[in-house]
């Protein structure tokens, strides 16, 4: 990169495609090669391959560039999850949101049963409710959108109140990513992703990605991942590397059909709700217009009839794939409910769907199919 083009004067679509290259001296490769070795020569930072890896530093320095910090890439989203919330002291109170990803959920409530912290729950939505709720915490865990209830957050007002009372403030930001969202410029102070979605975006790799501008926190959380050996694997960073390049043409797509597809449930007489941020009448969206630049490629709606319904409904597709998971090139549908650890007051109709990048009459043909079965 030249130095008339300094990073920060660059947008972030190019960025996921300029960073995390290797120098451009003659013959060198123009991508970063995946690094296979468990030893290093003494001398370097690297040390031994737990502490870090030259594959590893590649992806990190893209997504710390998006998201405005200093990024820790993990073996899996909940890896990095645990490690953020391994920074809360013992008997610490955390406040998560009512809905949220439900890996954090059962996470939380074994760290409750055990005595490890004291969990709170707050309607992330209503910003007074969760301030409320932050008296006399320590960490403050959002998610917005909300995996699955697709709830919107204003992190200005929760984080600046947050650090007032001395909370400690992150953000799940794996809905809707460092190209539509950055919660570090709203105050948050760490950012968490499952790379295993849009950011890697071809179902192929299982990694976690956590973001802080804190230098004590980055440490503390390195050292963590190092001494329990959450890493990722060299070719994992490797495809993750190589699916962010494309997540700027990704992103556009998806959500551009995802909108689309949120407009035509509106009208199908088998849909009683739809929740996406970007439909006018969305309780968050006026919020969301505020806060981040576009609204994403999940949407979630309940159907009518029974669960069993909504069920047949996600089995009868053909093109859209039933699975869970998102933020895939292919289009995934499921209803949540049929997981034990999701959220009691889920309804238990709602179907999440992560609209992929296939063209968007091909879906809607597939979707109006499935749902016409349970008319």
């Amino acid at each position: 990169m030249s130095a008339s083009q300094p990073p920060e004067s660059l947008s972030p679509e190019t960025l996921v495609v300029s960073l995390g290259r290797p120098d451009k001296s003659p013959d060198a490769p123009v991508n970063v090669p995946v690094v296979l070795s468990s030893t290093f020569h003494a001398g370097g930072p690297v040390a031994y391959a737990r502490t870090s890896n030259p594959t590893w530093e590649a992806l990190e320095t893209v997504v710390g560039a998006l998201e405005g910090g200093r990024a820790l890439a993990f073996a899996s989203g909940m890896g990095g999850i645990s490690a953020v919330l391994d920074l809360v002291p013992s008997g610490g109170v955390v406040v998560v949101s009512s809905h949220s990803y439900s890996g954090v959920a059962a996470r939380l409530r074994d760290l409750e049963a055990a005595g490890r912290v004291v969990v709170r729950l707050a309607p992330v939505h209503d910003a007074e409710s969760v301030v409320a709720s932050c008296a006399g915490a320590d960490l403050l865990w959002i998610e917005t959108p909300t995996n699955p209830a697709m709830e919107v957050c204003d992190l200005a007002a929760v984080a600046a109140a947050a650090r007032e009372l001395g909370v400690l403030t992150v953000c799940d930001n794996t809905f809707a990513g460092p190209l539509l969202q950055r919660p570090i410029e709203h105050g948050v102070d760490i950012v968490v992703h499952s790379a295993t979605k849009s950011l890697a975006g071809h179902s192929d790799v299982l990694m976690g990605i956590v973001v802080t501008t804190d230098d004590d926190y980055h440490q503390r959380l390195l050292r963590t991942r190092t001494l329990v050996g959450a890493i990722p694997g060299p070719f994992e960073a490797y495809l993750a590397l190589r699916g962010i390049r494309t997540l700027a043409l990704r992103v556009r797509q998806s959500q551009a059909s995802a909108m689309e597809l949120a407009l035509r449930l509106q009208a199908h007489p088998a849909v009683v709700k739809v929740r996406y941020p970007g439909l006018p009448d969305d309780p968050g969206h006026a919020i969301a217009s505020k806060q981040m630049s576009g609204f994403g490629a999940i949407v979630a709606f309940e159907t009518i009839g029974t669960p069993d319904d909504a069920e047949a409904c996600c089995d009868a597709v053909r093109l859209i794939t039933h699975a869970t998971s998102l933020g895939g090139v292919e289009t995934l549908v499921e209803r949540r409910r049929r997981w034990p650890e999701e959220r009691p007051d889920i309804p238990e109709t709602l179907i999440r769907l992560s609209v992929g990048i296939e063209d968007v009459d091909d879906l809607w043909r597939d979707l109006d199919r499935a749902l016409t079965t349970i008319l």
